[in-house]
């Protein structure tokens, strides 16, 4: 492989012809420093590639507002969690292309997250998180003309016209429209738009604003390497026997005219409002200019113009983007103030945005650090929750992006915005051109056009080569992401990697059906990756299950309750069951839009019978009242009839992911724990920002003896949200297994104290440390600090008597081994008692005979009393 030409990229050609680093073909030779001055904006697309005319799909019908499949995501009137995962067809993204090929008839949008479940007639695979519901959107304003993208070729540099000089992606032309396809999805019962940068939890860099007059080129020019026709893609304007190339002239393969000379000069005066200051970059529609605006404030303005005025495609895709964006409000997006023409040209009038696009954030984190360094993981994240909120704006209104790339959104001090627009087409457009860029632009483009899932694919490409170096993401990774162990950080964090997985599946239907299910299940995994970074807890309600309302496995093993089978001390806690880790796992929500929402929210019952009883006098059967009562069946132990009520369930709903999470606690139930890892597995592909499946798993591979892989899920659990107490006791249970005493009592120790498990975990943790251990292993120290941990906690008297038991046999076992003395003068106490046999012994007798008074029965208390004797000071009488 060749190295990359482009200026500032360290990466290679690779045998397809485009850089694996910086995505651009490489440059014949190095601009000219007047080409491409420093200051001068980022650099737009390598080449671009026509695709194929998609064949013609139908319009599907709409789909009515269910529980089971619920209005698009952004439909402000569905009140219920949403759908978790992917639907049958769901089209994908748009590309430029020089030559645009009109799309064929065009299927409907997909916005609309699917039911739960998977589509109708696929096998179970990968799926994905909940669809969630944005907050409302407003309508597709009303007379909005068809969206028509304009083309976009290799030949120019990038429209980021507020930052510094990279080499940009290249848009393509696709001849494909929308489709649309409902979807499994995972939707929320509703998500707030998230706030500042980094939905509040990261703490991303500022990035100062840019003096817009720094920004303008000093010598305006194309590069030669990056000029090609409009309407063939063919090169031109290219040097001939040692003569510079032409920047105006034909193209001679198809005669169709080019220019690539700046139309406007310092100094004009446009609209009689506007005055050119100069030129900021050369984009896919041509010269972008700097202008100051008169007649608001002296503000700064970018104009926009045309690659080429005789090009009826860039002509309409200018003024299309005129029409939809001028009624565009978002403040990720940048906004578009008028449109004017002088002479023979129109110019849209735009808002400047200082700063810099992320590409060129990550190319200069890349030179600073090394080719392999990528940027902040929960930087990243950040950064796609605001693109993802602006989407979701522009899908609410029924309009797709198409060409999401990092050389589309800046940062300009802590603020994101989307800029280009000009890929931006309406949902069912079934003429415009389609814009994409190599590396980023779904699979799916030239059969079956853009969707909100192909847009979404943009983003999950873009996190992917924010985060890690993507190599080959052009070339042997164009449709797909490296093998987990080849990255680092997927192995790090696997519910990113499951994430990035299910927004680029090649498959739309098992994307994420919506902008704001993708973000709600990106909002999780942020949190789990930042608590895992810096082991700090970031809790949050989950927008698919109710809190945890059980427990399990967190029963301790009294040291009196018996020995253990090979004859040594009994485990400190009791291995979890099977039926009671199902029983502890979180519930689904119930969808506010089911007849039995009100009359399920009111019951209160938490005994499996009294509630069996209660959901007998539901008012209706409705799809929430039996998926209740599958619940109930499965704690009662009635397996069979959960089964039954779950094939009921299916026939009805098969894209109900809650029939398959019922599915998955029926198996763990039973005892059947490779089945359920089997599905639990999938339902977590499908939310992987999620605790609940990775609760689920943990008990499974628990239940199945796999302490290791259980315990890595107990504490990803744990650490994240500590409300889920049954991972901590999990999690204590399997470092224990590993002999790793110190670590089990941390965990136990960080239950907090307002947890009605408190006491529990810290009697646990004074077991952990006595129990079956020998005398070289007891310090005093250790010791005492038991005794005093014991001492402070709320007891009744026969609890208090069996631990102090416990930890006082541990003492006297270890000064009858002469393990230590205390110093000359020094008093060591435990439990009040002296740390000497004889006052250990006196204690203990006394301990024994109190718990001898407490016993139920005759054979427990003559148990006590016999220790009592054998333990007792010995005298001479």
């Amino acid at each position: 492989m060749n190295r990359c030409t482009q200026p500032g990229c360290t990466g290679e050609v690779e045998a397809d012809g485009f850089c694996d680093v910086c995505g651009m073909a490489p440059a014949a030779a190095p601009p000219p420093a007047s080409s491409a001055p420093q200051r001068a904006p980022q650099q737009a697309p390598s080449a671009p590639q026509a695709a194929p005319h998609p064949a013609p799909q139908s319009a599907p019908q709409s789909a009515p507002q269910s529980i089971s499949r619920p209005a698009a995501a952004f439909n402000p009137a569905h009140t219920g969690p949403a759908p978790i995962g992917p639907s049958p067809g769901g089209p994908a993204q748009p590309a430029r292309t020089a030559s645009p090929v009109r799309p064929a008839a065009l299927p409907p949008m997909p916005g609309y997250p699917g039911a739960y479940g998977r589509p109708p007639g696929s096998a179970p695979a990968a799926p994905g998180p909940p669809p969630v519901t944005t907050p409302a959107t407003p309508a597709p304003p009303a007379g909005m003309p068809p969206g028509s993208s304009g083309q976009s070729g290799r030949g120019g540099q990038g429209a980021s016209y507020g930052s510094a000089p990279t080499g940009g992606s290249g848009s393509v032309g696709s001849g494909r429209t929308a489709s649309r396809g409902g979807t499994r999805g995972t939707g929320s019962s509703g998500s707030a738009r998230r706030g500042m940068l980094g939905a509040g939890l990261v703490e991303v860099p500022p990035v100062p604003a840019r003096d817009p007059a720094s920004a303008i080129m000093e010598n305006p020019e194309v590069p030669e390497n990056r000029r090609f026709c409009s309407k063939c893609d063919e090169k031109v304007g290219r040097s001939r026997g040692g003569r510079p190339g032409r920047t105006e002239g034909f193209c001679r393969n198809c005669g169709h005219p080019f220019s690539f000379t700046p139309k406007l000069r310092p100094g004009e005066m446009i609209g009689g409002q506007y005055e050119v200051l100069g030129c900021l970059a050369h984009g896919g529609l041509g010269w972008v200019y700097l202008a100051r605006d008169h007649n608001v404030s002296e503000r700064w303005v970018v104009l926009k113009g045309l690659l080429d005025t005789g090009d009826a495609d860039s002509l309409a895709a200018a003024t299309a983007e005129r029409a939809f964006l001028a009624e565009v409000e978002h403040p990720n997006i940048v906004k578009i103030y008028n449109f004017v023409r002088h002479g023979e040209s129109g110019y849209i009038v735009m808002e400047y945005v200082g700063g810099r696009s992320l590409k060129d954030i990550l190319l200069s984190t890349r030179q600073a650090q090394g080719d392999h360094a990528a940027l902040p993981l929960g930087q990243v994240i950040a950064y796609g929750l605001e693109v993802l909120s602006a989407l979701g704006y522009l899908h609410g209104v029924g309009l797709l992006y198409c060409d999401f790339k990092p050389d589309n959104a800046i940062q300009s001090e802590e603020q994101l915005k989307l800029i280009d627009l000009g890929g931006v087409r309406r949902a069912f457009d079934p003429d415009s051109p389609i814009f994409g860029t190599p590396g980023y632009q779904a699979p799916e483009i030239s059969s079956q056009g853009p969707s909100v899932s192909s847009d979404l694919y943009t983003v999950g490409r873009t996190l992917a080569v924010l985060s890690f170096p993507f190599r080959g993401y052009t070339g042997r990774h164009l449709r797909s992401l490296p093998p987990r162990e080849e990255v680092p950080l997927f192995q790090r964090h696997e519910s990113y990697h499951r994430l990035l997985r299910r927004a680029t599946h090649p498959d739309p239907a098992r994307r994420f059906q919506s902008a704001a299910e993708m973000a709600e299940q990106l909002t999780g995994v942020l949190r789990e990756v930042l608590s895992a970074e810096d082991g700090r807890p970031r809790p949050a309600p989950s927008p698919l299950f109710g809190p945890e309302q059980q427990t399990a496995g967190t029963e301790i093993v009294g040291a009196l309750d018996g020995d253990a089978g090979d004859g040594g001390a009994p485990p400190v806690l009791a291995p979890v069951e099977p039926a009671a880790a199902a029983a502890a796992l979180p519930v689904p929500l119930v969808y506010a839009s089911d007849p039995a929402a009100a009359f399920l929210a009111g019951l209160t019952a938490r005994d499996p019978a009294d509630l069996a009883a209660a959901l007998a006098s539901a008012p209706a059967a409705s799809r929430e009242v039996r998926l209740a009562l599958v619940r109930v069946r499965i704690e009662l132990g009635d397996l069979d009839g959960a089964a039954h009520l779950l094939e009921d369930i299916a026939a009805e709903a098969p894209d109900d992911w809650r029939v398959d999470w019922y599915r998955g606690v029926r198996a763990l139930a039973g005892g059947r724990g490779t089945e359920a890892v089997a599905v639990f597995n999938d339902l977590y592909d499908l939310a992987p920002g999620e605790q609940a499946p990775k609760l689920a798993l943990a008990f499974c591979h628990e239940t199945l003896g796999e302490t290791a892989a259980a315990g890595y899920y107990y504490e990803t659990v744990w650490r994240t949200d500590p409300t889920h107490v049954s991972a901590a006791f999990g999690l204590a249970r399997t470092r224990l297994a590993a002999g790793d005493r110190a670590s089990a009592e941390r965990v136990l120790d960080s239950v907090p104290r307002i947890s009605s498990h408190y006491l529990a975990a810290q009697l646990a943790a004074v077991a952990t440390v006595v129990r079956g251990r020998g005398p070289a292993e007891l310090t005093a120290p250790v010791l005492i600090e038991a005794g005093r941990r014991l001492s402070s906690l709320r007891l009744d008297t026969e609890r208090s008597a069996a631990f102090a038991a416990e930890v006082l046999e541990a003492a006297l076992t270890w000064v009858r081994a002469d393990r230590g003395s205390a110093p000359p003068g020094v008093r060591q106490q435990i439990l009040g008692t002296d740390l000497d046999e004889q006052a250990l012994r006196r204690k203990l007798e006394e301990v024994y005979r109190v718990l001898a008074k407490l016993a139920d029965g005759a054979e427990q208390r003559h148990a006590m009393v016999k220790r009592a004797n054998a333990v007792r000071p010995r005298t001479l009488f």
